[in-house]
């Protein structure tokens, strides 16, 4: 790819920062905690649809004008915030869920409609972020070579490599947390308070967000 230049630097990066703990992994963490690895990976794609939006919307410019418009930067800030402070205070408030004996005889049962509204959660917990959109917009042009003949059919490109290479470490975020609850017990025991913690951390990135400046603000 001409219009691209140091594709290993930019897949390195994308996985090292996948790797980093965010509201994202969060999400995808605590859902394959309650509901089993089934809904873990539904949460990463989830997680991943929202990903594409933010690409196609920045390669279109759409994160352009929300970089130089402190008004739509404020508006999806705190359509974001709200969403995230929602998330954890259910989780905080939440009765909790009875732990159970995984097994193959007694499996985690989810119905399309939970899983369905698990891949909802994690596209507005991704979509309402515009750090997102925002990271997109000043970490992809890096490696897009200055004489690239379609820049914003590279940017789109990089993008969605970005995204594909992000899936498998969701994914295996997600099969982790599964893994460890059907084999300790003591985990499933504490998963009230890994609601709580959860809950509490949501809210926590959701005041991070609430206080994040516009850019050039």
């Amino acid at each position: 790819m001409t219009d691209v230049h140091n594709l290993g630097l930019f897949i390195l990066a994308g996985w090292l920062l996948n790797l980093t703990p965010g509201p994202d992994v969060l999400y995808i963490v605590s859902s394959a905690l309650r509901s089993g690895a089934k809904a873990g990976v539904v949460a990463a794609l989830g997680i991943t649809a929202g990903c594409f939006l933010h690409i196609f919307a920045a390669a279109l410019g759409v994160s352009a004008l929300m970089a130089a418009s402190s008004t739509a930067f404020t508006a999806l800030k705190w359509a974001g915030a709200a969403y995230l402070f929602y998330v954890g205070l259910k989780l905080v408030l939440s009765p909790g869920t009875k732990p159970v004996e995984l097994t193959a005889a007694n499996p985690v049962q989810t119905s399309d409609k939970h899983l369905k509204s698990i891949f909802f959660k994690g596209f507005l917990t991704n979509t309402l972020n515009p750090k997102v959109a925002l990271f997109f917009l000043a970490f992809v042009p890096q490696f897009i070579a200055p004489q690239a003949s379609h820049p914003a059919l590279t940017f789109v490109l990089l993008g969605v490599l970005f995204n594909v290479n992000a899936l498998p470490v969701n994914v295996g975020y997600a099969l982790l947390a599964a893994w460890a609850t059907r084999r300790l017990t003591a985990v499933q025991r504490a998963l009230r308070w890994l609601d709580r913690v959860a809950g509490v951390m949501f809210v926590g990135f959701g005041i991070r967000l609430a206080l994040t400046e516009a850019p050039g603000g």
